[in-house]
C-alpha cells in the first residue's frame, strides 16, 4: 500500500446529520419540498452538484450558485467553534500519517476542509486535500479520489480509501481503491455496496491496525 486517502463528512467529522439539517431548512425557507430519496441522493455531490438539485429536484427557488452560497455560509457559522471532530478521528489520521501519506478526498469545500485541518493541527500531516468542487463530477464518481491519488503520485490500485457512505463506497470502489468502510449510523450504506469493500471497521480506531 502507498498511500491513505481519508473521506471527511461522517468519516472524521460528525457533519452529515448537520448538512441535512441545513439544507431542509434552506430549502423549506426557500418554497421548495423535501423528499424522502434527497439525503441519500445527495450524499458525495459536490457543491454546483446538490446546490442544482436542491433548485431542480426540490424546488427551492433561488439560483444554484445562490442557495451554494447560503447553505456553505450556514455551514461556516456551525463551524465557527470548531467542527464536530468524530471520537478518535484526530489520533487516528496522526497514527496513519506515521507510515502512509495521506490525504483527504471530499464532498466538502475547500472551506470547511481547511477549517477541520486548522482546529486539528493536521494541516502538515495531511498531504493533499481534494474536494469536489474542484474536479469534473463528485461521488459516486471516481474523479476526487483519482485527483488525490494523482497528487500523491502514487497509483490508485495501491491506495486505501477510508468511507461510511454509499456514494463514497461507490466513488473509491470506482478509482480502484481498496475501500475500508466505517459504515454510517444515521444512513447505513446499501449492503451490496458494502460486500465489496476489502474491510468493514465497527470505528475508525481500528484502522491502523488493519492497514
Amino acid at each position: 500500500m502507498d498511500a491513505v486517502v481519508f473521506d471527511l463528512d461522517g468519516v472524521l467529522v460528525d457533519s452529515e446529520r448537520t448538512w441535512d439539517e441545513v439544507r431542509r431548512a434552506v430549502v423549506a425557507e426557500h418554497g421548495g419540498h423535501w423528499t424522502d430519496a434527497a439525503t441519500r441522493a445527495m450524499q458525495g455531490m459536490s457543491t454546483p452538484e446538490w446546490a442544482r438539485y436542491l433548485v431542480e429536484e426540490l424546488g427551492a427557488r433561488l439560483t444554484p450558485e445562490r442557495i451554494a452560497e447560503v447553505v456553505v455560509d450556514e455551514m461556516a457559522k456551525r463551524y465557527a467553534d470548531g467542527p464536530p471532530v468524530l471520537p478518535g478521528a484526530e489520533e487516528t489520521v496522526r497514527a496513519v500519517a506515521e507510515r502512509y501519506p495521506v490525504a483527504i478526498a471530499s464532498s466538502s469545500p475547500p472551506v470547511l476542509i481547511k477549517a477541520f485541518l486548522e482546529a486539528t493541527g493536521l494541516t502538515g500531516l495531511v498531504r493533499t486535500a481534494v474536494s469536489s468542487e474542484q474536479v469534473a463530477a463528485g461521488k459516486p464518481a471516481p474523479d476526487v479520489y483519482l485527483r488525490a491519488a494523482e497528487l500523491l503520485a502514487v497509483r490508485p490500485q495501491t491506495c486505501a480509501a477510508v468511507e461510511d457512505t454509499t456514494n463514497g463506497m461507490r466513488s473509491a470502489l470506482a478509482a480502484g481503491m481498496a475501500v475500508y468502510a466505517v459504515p454510517n449510523p444515521h444512513f447505513p450504506p446499501d449492503p451490496a455496496v458494502l460486500a465489496e469493500v476489502a474491510f468493514v471497521l465497527d470505528d475508525i480506531t481500528e484502522l491502523p491496525s488493519r492497514l
